[in-house]
């Protein structure tokens, strides 16, 4: 995993670095939000680790412009502030998590594996595989130009088969994309929210694109 630490109190930055490093990841650390947007699209980074508090441009309009120049690494807004509102404001310029200073290095960790396992986000795009269509602004779906009517939950699992096109998901990873940690893991709620997937996406056109695989997950197949 590639980290890009923005954080412009220096120490805290050599410690995240150095705890990152101890961890096997590589980091790197820019100290003003002008430097971390041309380092975000210049390098493949996993996840970038974002202060609030920033000089120049504050880590708010720096996730603003990130997003806005089409990058869609995963972004952690790292700050001492807390309120309410300034967590609406980081999710609301396209920020993917939030933590709070002081923090644990550990729940920092953890929360960086997850981001970086959900990969880039694409926002506001239609997602296609094959001839399916998902629109994530509108959470309209369609397959050869008919409307597909599915529930939240099975918005969101199919919202995550389309983001890994013809990857074998395992019942674990689906769970995590389309699930809250408080989930129980060992429930077969996917297997039956996969069996209604397959009842309206695939069933009524005659295809089988939503495929099981043996011993591993699930599948969805782009032809």
């Amino acid at each position: 995993m590639r980290v890009l630490v923005v954080e412009d109190e220096l120490t805290l930055a050599s410690l995240i670095r150095k705890g990152l490093r101890e961890e096997g990841l590589l980091a790197d650390v820019a100290v003003k939000g002008e430097d971390a947007i041309w380092m975000a699209a210049a390098s493949p980074y996993d996840v970038v680790v974002l202060d609030v508090m920033l000089p120049g441009i504050d880590g708010f309009e720096t996730c603003r412009r990130l997003r806005e120049q089409g990058v869609r690494t995963p972004i952690l807004m790292l700050t001492a502030r807390d309120a309410v509102e300034d967590r609406i404001t980081g999710l609301d310029t396209g920020a993917d998590d939030y933590l709070a200073k002081p923090f644990d290095f550990g729940e920092l960790l953890a929360r960086l594996r997850a981001l970086a396992r959900r990969g880039p986000a694409e926002r506001g795009t239609v997602l296609r595989v094959g001839d399916l269509e998902l629109e994530q602004a509108t959470r309209a779906v369609r397959r050869r130009e008919h409307a597909i009517s599915l529930s939240t939950k099975e918005f969101q699992l199919l919202e995550v088969f389309m983001q890994h096109p013809d990857e074998v998901l395992s019942r674990y990873q689906l769970l995590e994309g389309a699930w809250d940690t408080g989930y129980e893991h060992r429930s077969n709620v996917i297997d039956v929210y996969v069996r209604n997937l397959r009842e309206k996406i695939d069933r009524p056109f005659g295809v089988q694109t939503l495929e099981t695989v043996r011993g591993a997950g699930y599948r969805l197949k782009s032809h």
